[in-house]
């Protein structure tokens, strides 16, 4: 995986190519690289490390051509290197771009090599174009043998193929990965991403699982699984091209951040009446949550913990049992559901694969529905659920989530909320969610104070995060956004755990970042605090003055007073503020941090 481009048109695509991997950066990637037809040849250029090489690459080769394939790769088979980046070849005539992974691709390999085929990589990838030049060889048409190469095929993939003899024609498969067709005037373009495609054309078709599409510049045609040429809509994209873009800020990491209050009042706007009026969720989740009578959760990363977050709150003031579980590990144990119990799975991309494939398993098994909460309408998991309850994030584009992770915290309040109201209107919940875009301005306006307190971090190796309650995943969320932009190693960590062993680790090395609202367990997380300064640790204190003692060995930073329903989203701002800070002070990529990815569509 991560991003690809394919364009046929009747000019030059090479800059289309280009700008769709710049565009395609966000999602992560550790190598790059090109394949152009132009007439009979097939030229093809890979580069390790950023697109701007291949880019400077491509130019002073001066590649061009009406037809191509560009990638992005993000290691799964074999290591970052130039051999191993997309596309890949057999011989100098089929070239194969690809998302996914090939789970029989040994015993594909072994078949190939036995007959003959020499293999240049260490990919999963690379037995695509030989299974398909294998085809060719026993007679069968371009289209044939890609249909019969697919058919091979076990795991997850979006492919798309260029062929040196028919330069006027691009293929393309999907099953699991995301992919994409995009229509203009003379023109035809793939992606695994809408914003790829912005420059060139707003018209989008999505492709669902199992399909096939044979294009030209001027048409397409698209075939299911069983081979039937099949419609699929066109859709016009709402994406604005300035919306990926950084405008006046260094990273898209704080663009984003900075973009929460906004983001967050388009998630609560229509949905959260001024009145007593029930909320509008739209009538397939209003219906979802009337039957339900307990909850499973399902996401991964960022979503884990959003669930979590909603965890707490479903329990507590709805009095629903939920569970929350890594949607990985849910795939492979035994669970059954409680009468009733509704799946909310939540993806920011709506493409994770392993919450798909959990969803899917969840079905089987006999789970009472599923609400998909989700910051993209028409992505894989938006069509695999029952009903969709959208973010309205907009797009993301750092690896580490802000934006999406508080969104989903006000998509779950919203669910949160209409369960709680069945015996009457909590004004006092509502009035909180209406007031929580100006209040997330009022933290964020304190960037500058949080900036200072980065310095503390800057040299440092290790930090605890320390939450109680509710509090607790946003201490996992903190830990988990410093260790991904910073590369500092960090755990957070239900504050009464600390003398169940973490406390050995605690010396005046350790930042100790604790999270401090005045709610009912500050009494008990003052006494976690005390254990900390009497070991000389370094204390980073978020609360409401008054919280605690501000003596020695404590920073403290204030904050302002909240309802304690929206006080995780409110809690979680400078955590994010602060890791941001102490990524740029240290000097890592902030917006793709190394190894990771955006959008992680394989297992």
């Amino acid at each position: 995986m991560c991003g690809i481009v394919g364009a046929i048109a009747k000019r030059n695509v090479v800059p289309i190519l280009l700008e769709g991997l710049h565009r395609l950066e966000y999602r992560g990637y550790d190598s790059a690289g090109v394949a152009v037809a132009r007439g009979t040849e097939l030229n093809r250029m890979r580069r390790l490390g950023k697109v701007s090489v291949l880019e400077e690459a491509v130019q002073a080769a001066e590649l061009n051509g009406h037809s191509g394939i560009a990638h992005t790769r993000w290691a799964t088979h074999g290591v970052p290197s130039e051999c191993n980046a997309h596309p890949h070849m057999a011989g100098e005539r089929i070239a194969v771009v690809h998302n996914g992974i090939i789970e029989n691709y040994k015993p594909l390999r072994q078949m190939l090599e036995a007959e003959g085929a020499v293999f240049e990589s260490q990919t999963d990838t690379e037995v695509v174009p030989h299974l398909i030049q294998r085809g060719l060889r026993q007679g069968l048409s371009l289209w044939e043998a890609f249909r019969a190469a697919v058919a091979q095929l076990e795991g997850a993939y979006a492919l798309v193929v260029l062929d040196q003899e028919n330069p006027d024609r691009l293929l393309a498969a999907r099953k699991g990965s995301p992919l994409l067709l995009g229509v203009g005037v003379g023109e035809r373009f793939l992606a695994s991403d809408p914003s790829a495609l912005i420059p060139v054309t707003s018209q989008l078709v999505d492709l669902e699982n199992g399909d096939m599409v044979e294009l030209s510049a001027d048409q397409h045609q698209i075939f299911n699984r069983d081979g039937q040429p099949v419609q699929r809509a066109l859709r016009i994209s709402q994406l604005d091209p300035t919306s990926v873009s950084r405008g006046e800020y260094r990273h898209y990491m704080q663009k984003e951040i900075f973009e929460q209050p906004m983001a967050l009042g388009r998630t609560l706007q229509g949905r959260l009446p001024l009145d007593d009026a029930p909320l509008a969720l739209g009538e397939k989740t209003m219906s979802l949550l009337a039957n339900a009578r307990a909850i499973r959760i399902l996401a991964c990363g960022t979503s884990y913990h959003a669930g979590l977050t909603a965890a707490y709150w479903f329990e507590s003031l709805c009095r629903l049992p939920c569970r929350v579980e890594v949607a990985s590990e849910f795939r492979y144990r035994d669970s059954y559901p409680m009468p009733n119990e509704l799946v909310i799975a939540i993806s920011q991309s709506g493409e994770t694969a392993d919450t798909l494939a959990a969803v899917h398993d969840a079905r089987e098994r006999g789970f009472d529905g599923v609400l998909a909460i989700c910051n993209v309408d028409e992505s894989s998991l938006a069509r695999a659920a029952d009903a969709v309850l959208l973010t309205r994030a907009g797009p993301e584009i750092g690896v580490a989530s802000t934006k999406a992770f508080t969104t989903q915290l006000a998509a779950l309040a919203l669910t949160v909320l209409a369960l709680a109201e069945r015996e009457g209107v909590r004004s006092d919940m509502r009035q909180a969610l209406l007031r929580l875009p100006t209040q997330v301005e009022e933290i964020l306006a304190m960037d500058s104070a949080i900036e200072e307190l980065a310095a503390a971090f800057a040299d440092k190796h290790h930090a605890l995060f320390l939450g109680r309650g509710v509090h607790y995943p946003i201490a996992l969320e903190g830990a988990l956004k410093l260790k991904e932009i910073s590369y500092i190693h960090a755990e957070g960590y239900p504050a009464g755990e600390l003398k169940h062993g973490p406390l050995a680790l605690v010396n005046e090395e350790m930042p100790v970042v604790a999270v401090a609202p005045n709610d009912s367990l500050l009494e008990k997380l003052r006494s976690n605090l005390e254990e900390v300064r009497a070991r000389g640790g370094q204390l980073f204190v978020f609360g409401e003055d008054g919280a605690v003692d501000h003596g020695g060995g404590m920073r403290f930073h204030s904050m302002p007073a909240c309802h304690p329903f929206i006080s995780p989203i409110l809690y979680v701002l400078p955590l994010q503020m602060l890791s941001y800070h102490v990524a740029v002070l240290k000097g890592t990529d902030v917006d793709r941090p190394r190894n990771l990815a955006k959008s992680v569509t394989v297992e």
